[in-house]
Order: structure tokens, then sequence, then C-alpha cells
């Protein structure tokens, strides 16, 4: 089929069920997006789609194609075809009779069209017989909707098909299939139809009756039929009584006319033979009497008067067999002749076969059929190929204008198929663009958070901005330094990489964010960029993941696990983007410093934490212990725990992995939803963990909002600066003052009692506000 019939299919879809039914509905078919207008597509291709649409819709094929044999009509309006769907008959009867002459039209343009053959029958009792053929099997039911929709629209009516007989026409080549409709044609009457029926007071008086309840309906349409056929004898449509009205000369009607012939024909053979050159004259036996000067010119045979004529052509459209009864059953078809080559001059058996189209005419008093015909040809380049010419072409015959009109239309078509070409290619490349504009922006949001490397890309400059509350996290591998001396560098290469895949696959099961790694060290962030109240409770249970992740990296020179250490502190930082080469969103603060503090005064696979976190987590259903106070460098003597376990998470939660229930055989993620249906997210999609583990990734929840007293506005491309909490923007100067003593004059935030102070034994007494309150502290804004 062409692709104009999987374009209207694709537009029913889109207009009657939404774009994503059709994406949904072509992905099960297997089949593109877009077709060409002018390109032939497999059959195979459409049943697909008609298939999975009744899959889908849960309803017969029947229903399906109705719909789009209705949908069809309408499609074809809409793409130019209005006026000559429109012109093609006065009423139903003449539509249906002259759609073979249509498609025979349409097969100038569709030179591979395989369009349905129709034969309309009419009964005494008013109903109608159509046949319909076609060589695709099952798709009988759009007729229906087609026909239904023409007598709807253009001649005001009603019809009910049922099917009545459905066989293998064996008289038809190619055993096509055979479906005989039943139509009952019922009038509609509208309104304004009622109110044109003023021929007489009772009429207007029913007309009138048109407007009240709907129960009477049926009673006036019954009366109003009784006055037409009092008045016409008969029911007629529009143009039928038009036709009745028309009066000719000497008062004679034009429903009376009848014609008048001649006692004799008054023109002889050798003018006929030339006037038209393409018809054929022949018996009941299919033998040839008379033939017109071209045709014989073309077919020499054809000179021998007494030949078979089925010796030197074949029947082309409809399929039927080469026999008078056959072509007398579909005489009110056009038919179509090919020349045999077998039978043809050697000088013709290299070109392309003569094609005749034209009307089968029965002459009853002579037993013979005359076959009027004219070439079929498309083009002048067909035209050409059988060594033929415009004077070959009787000047009255319109197939001469034809050739010149079509010739121009195959070259708009040509024009318009080379568009939709390049549409498509544009269409493609578009979106391929887009998909690698993917590819970039995922790799530049692993480097940088989302909102920042949007501004960057924009061109904005991005200031720094403080958090008052974020834990952050440092680990390291136990003797990393003697495994790098006893192996080679491409097995630290394979080890690290192992175990930063596992890690990076926790960043995500608990939204915190990645800052960097240098060498074994892996730095992660909770509560910036994006600030949450549970800062504290994601990153200790990243740390508990990180524990678990570690155990399945091998150490490549004792072969059992690697042994990290990891160390957590909670504080304010400042945060801001440096560099402009390569540019990297970096923390600043004394908090990172003691963090760090914490992941070096740590032990082999123990979680280290300062007392800030230990205040935090302190309630949050964390398992801890108290390990003393130690002397840290730069801190002095501090008071320090270690985080054992989450008594209220299960390490399937806590590592992201879909867990079953028990008796269900099915997985559960109630660990569930991803944490981005709550909070703006900031990274980018991962791609799948290239490790042993191929399970899916299940964010893990947690009950806490982006701020205690209003929701935290979404991080947007037109975000204004972030400037400090004392209205000034920072500037690259000021960033010292987290990392000494003094304070500059327009620091953002002020060393009282919302900020950690030492007690005279070095110890870290916890926050009172830290673990509750949660300040919304704005952000530097980075492109």
């Amino acid at each position: 089929m062409y692709g104009f019939i999987n374009t209207c299919l694709k537009s029913l879809v889109i207009d009657k069920f939404g774009e994503e039914t059709w994406n949904k509905l072509r992905a099960e078919a297997g089949v593109e997006d877009t077709f060409m207008t002018y390109e032939v597509y497999k059959d195979e291709i459409t049943m697909r789609l008609v298939a999975e649409a009744c899959r889908l819709l849960d309803v017969e094929a029947s229903v399906v194609l109705r719909l789009f044999g209705e949908y069809f009509f309408e499609f074809c309006k809409r793409s130019g075809y209005d006026h000559m769907l429109r012109t093609l008959g006065a009423n139903l009867f003449e539509f249906m009779e002259n759609l073979d002459a249509l498609h025979g039209y349409l097969s100038l343009s569709y030179k591979e069209m395989n369009a349905p053959s129709f034969r309309v029958e009419k009964n005494s009792d008013g109903t109608m017989l159509l046949h319909y053929y076609s060589d695709r099997r099952g798709l009988c039911h759009i007729v229906p909707g087609i026909i239904g929709a023409v007598a709807k629209d253009f001649f005001s009516s009603r019809i009910e098909m049922e099917v009545v007989n459905q066989m293998e026409e064996v008289e038809r080549t190619g055993k096509k299939e055979h479906v005989v409709f039943l139509i009952t044609l019922h009038p509609a009457f509208s309104e304004k139809m009622c109110s044109r029926n003023t021929a007489s007071p009772p009429q207007r008086v029913q007309a009138s009756g048109c407007r009240h309840g709907a129960a009477r309906t049926n009673k006036q349409e019954v009366e109003i039929l009784k006055q037409i056929k009092k008045h016409t004898g008969a029911w007629r449509n529009h143009w039928e009584t038009v036709r009745s009205l028309v009066q000719l000369g000497k008062g004679k009607l034009l429903r009376g006319f009848e014609p008048v012939y001649p006692d004799e024909l008054c023109i002889d053979l050798k003018t006929f033979c030339n006037a038209f050159p393409f018809h054929i004259v022949f018996d009941e036996e299919l033998r040839v009497r008379q033939a017109g000067v071209t045709v014989q010119k073309i077919v020499p045979g054809l000179q021998t008067m007494g030949i078979q004529l089925d010796q030197y052509f074949t029947i082309l459209h409809p399929e039927v067999t080469f026999t008078i009864a056959s072509i007398r059953k579909f005489i009110n078809s056009h038919f179509v002749l090919q020349t045999r080559r077998d039978m043809m001059p050697e000088c013709w058996k290299e070109t392309p076969m003569l094609e005749l189209r034209g009307q089968m005419l029965w002459m009853a008093s002579l037993h013979c059929m005359l076959y009027q015909a004219s070439p079929l040809l498309r083009s002048l380049q067909e035209l050409e190929e059988r060594r033929m010419y415009l004077s070959d072409i009787a000047p009255h015959d319109a197939t001469r204008h034809l050739i010149l009109l079509n010739q121009q239309r195959l070259a708009e078509m040509e024009l318009s198929s080379q568009l939709e070409r390049k549409k498509e290619q544009l269409r493609q490349l578009s979106q391929h663009l887009e998909q690698e504009k993917q590819k970039t922006e995922n790799l530049l949001y692993a480097m940088l958070p989302k909102h920042v490397a949007n501004q960057l890309k924009e061109g904005k400059r991005v200031e720094a901005g403080e958090f008052k509350e974020c834990t952050i996290l440092f680990s390291d591998v136990v003797t990393f330094t003697n495994i790098c001396s006893q192996c080679e560098p491409i097995q630290i290469v394979f080890m690290l990489n192992s175990m930063y895949l596992r890690f990076d696959r926790l960043t995500t099961v608990h939204n915190v964010y990645k800052v960097e790694t240098i060498g074994d060290a892996y730095m992660v962030v909770g509560g910036v960029p994006i600030p949450v109240s549970s800062h504290a409770e994601r990153v200790a249970n990243f740390a508990l993941g990180m524990i678990m992740a570690a155990k399945e990296v091998t150490n490549p020179v004792t072969g059992g696990p690697i042994q990290i250490r990891v160390g957590l502190h909670s504080g304010p930082v400042l945060a801001g983007v440096v560099g402009e080469k390569m540019p990297r969103y970096c923390l600043f603060g004394d908090t990172v410093n003691t963090a760090s503090r914490m992941e070096s005064h740590g032990l082999p696979d123990q979680i280290h934490l300062s007392p800030t976190v230990y205040h935090a987590l302190r309630e949050k259903g964390f398992q801890l212990e108290e390990r003393g106070e130690i002397e840290v460098k730069g801190k002095g003597r501090m008071r320090t725990y270690f985080l054992l376990k989450n008594l209220r998470a299960t390490d399937s939660e806590i590592m992201g992995r879909c867990t079953r229930e028990a008796g269900s055989g099915q997985e559960s993620v109630h660990a569930g939803l991803d944490c981005s249906a709550e909070l703006p997210s900031f990274r980018p999609s991962l791609q799948p963990i290239q490790s042993s583990d191929r399970r899916p990734t299940v964010a893990m929840r947690y009950g806490d909002s982006l701020t205690d007293d209003k929701p935290l506005a979404p991080f947007t491309e037109d975000l204004p600066s972030a400037k400090t909490l004392t209205g000034k923007s920072r500037d690259s100067e000021s960033y010292g003052s987290l990392h000494s003593g003094n304070r500059s004059e327009v620091e953002p935030f002020q060393l009282n009692q919302d900020t950690v102070r030492r007690r005279p034994d070095g110890a870290e007494p916890p926050p009172a506000a830290l673990s509750k309150k949660h300040v919304c502290s704005r952000l530097c804004v980075v492109s």
C-alpha cells in the first residue's frame, strides 16, 4: 500500500486516541513513525498496525476498519480530493458506479496502486447490491465506513449495509475476494430540509412540526414521504427533482425524453476507423470483426479479420476471464487491455507493452461487442517508450491533454516527494541531534549541578552561595599506597573503577551529590546543592552502603575485599564554581576540613562521626557507638562516634535493590519512588552500571520536605543570581574567611548560637537548632 494509507491510519489514531497511543501502537507493531505519501510499503505493515490497534483497544477488527473507513473519507477530503469526490455522481448509486473510474484516474499518479473493484446493482425494492472485489483479504469492513460517510455527507442520507454473501469469485483471475453488500437507503430529514418542503399548507404544517419533540419525528417523516410520493410518484433526490423540472423543446420534460435515431448510419467505415483509431469490434466467439487504424498499426495481427482477440490481448482490469459472459457481467466497469508480448512484432518485444483503456458496449442487434478505447499513457516518456506520437491519438481524444497535464503533475509529485523525503531526513537529523545533545548534557550534569550547568551554558555569571546545614563525607582505601606499589597501574584502575561505579549508583539511591574523587578519596555531600533537612540521614545511609559495596571489590594484592575508611561531619559551607577551564563545583569551609579529619582518623571498615552528625542521627533509628575522645589534628581533642547500622532499613533498601515479598514471588519496590518525585532533580540519569549487579536501582524514600516553612522553588534556568544573606554578592576575596579565624565584614553568617562553638575541653556541643531547623540559603548560580 502507498504511504498515504498508513499516514491516514496514523492521523486517525492521533486524532481519536492521542499521540501517546500512536507511539505505543507503532512500537508494538515495529513500524516507523513517518510514511512517505508516494512510496509503496508492504501490506503487512498496515495489517500489523490494524492488528495491534485491535489488541490495544480491545475491539474487533471490523470495528477498527469501519472507523478507519469513515475517517479515510474525511482524510481524502482534507487532502484535496473533496471536489473530485463530490462530482463523481449525482446520487449514491452513480457515485459507487464510478468508483472504478476514480481509481483508474488515480492510477495515473499512483502507478503501483492495487485498488479494489466495485460493481453495483439496483433491486426492484429500491435497495442496492454492492459487489466488492479485492486481492487483500479481511479489509471489506472498510467499505461500510466509507459508503456510510459518503451517503451522510454528500447525499444527506443514512444507509444500512450488511454482508449477504462472501465468496471466491471464480470468474475473476487471481481468485479475488468477493463480498456482496446489501445497501438500504434511508433519506435523512433535518429541520432545514423540512423547512424547504413548502409545496402545500399540510406540508408546511408538518415542516414546522419537525421542531417538536423527538417522539413525533418518525411519524412526521412518514407523512412527509407520503406527501412527496403523492406529488412526484416516488422519492427522488435533489438532482433527480431538478432533472424532472428542466424542459426541452416542444414542452417535453427531461424524464420523458426519447432519442431519435437515423434510419441508416451516415458515416462510412473508413472515416469511422480513422476517427476512432483504437476501437475494436468482436463477436461472441471473440473473433475480431473491425479495428481502428492505429491499433492495427501497433498490432498488425488485427488486420487479419476473424482472429481471436484473446490471442493478442489480456484483460488487466477488471480481473476477469476473457469471455463475453464475464465482460457483460462487468460491462459498467472500465476495461484495460494489454497486448501480449509473444504476439507482438520483434521490434516491439523489447519495449513496454501497449495498454488500452476504454468502455465495452454490447450491440445486441449484431451480437457483437464494441470496445471504444484510448491508449493508457501517463507521461510523454511512456509515449516515447512505445514509439508513439501525439498525432497517433485522435484530436478529439482527451488523452492528448491528459498526457500533457499529467506530465506536469508527475513533475510536481516528484518535487513534492523530494521535499517530503528532505523533511523526513531533517526530522531524523534533528532527532539524532537531540539525542547527541542529551548525551552532552548528561555528561555536563555529571560534572556540575544541573541548574549551575544551565546557567554556564547561557553565559551567565555564577556566584557563590551559602548552606547553613549540610553533611560531608570523605572516604579512602586502607593501605592504598602499598597496593599501588605492588600492582600494575591497570589493576589499580580496574579496582577503583569497580568501586566507584558502585558508589555512583548509591548516590542515585540516596540522592546525594558527588563532589569529586581524587585518587582513592571519594567526597559526597548531602543538602547541597539542593537543601534538604534529611541530609545527615541520606549521607549516613550512603556511608553504610559504601561499606557493603566495598566488600564486593577485590583487593588485587590480598585477593580479599578491600577496606575503606569513612568520615562524616555536618556544618555550614560555601559552594561555588571555580575556574573557567574544566570548571568545578567546589565546597569551602571548616566543615570540609573537619569531615576530612574524621576520615583520616577513622578505622578500617568503620564510619567515623563527628559530634554534630551524632546529634543529628541520635533519634533517627541508627545504631551508634561512642568511640571516646581522640586527638584530632588541627582540632584538638574531640569526642567522636561510630555508625554501626540503620535499625529501620534493610540492607536491600540501603543498597537500592528490589526485594521479593514472601510468598508473592513478585519484586517489591517499597523503597520505591525516586526521591526526584519530591525534590528537583539535580543529577543526570546514569547509564547502567557495568558490574555484576544487574538489578534495577530503587531510590530510597525520605520523608523530608525542601524547607520547614515553605517549599523551595525548584531551580530553573532563569534563577536570579544568588546573593549572601547580607544581600551583597560575595567576591573571590571573601571566600578565605571560611578558612581562617578572621571573619570578613560581609560574612553571610555570624558565628553565634546557630554555629558550632567549642567548649574549653575542645569538644563540640550539639547545636541547638541544627538538627531541627532548616535554613534555606541562596545558591550561587553557575551556567
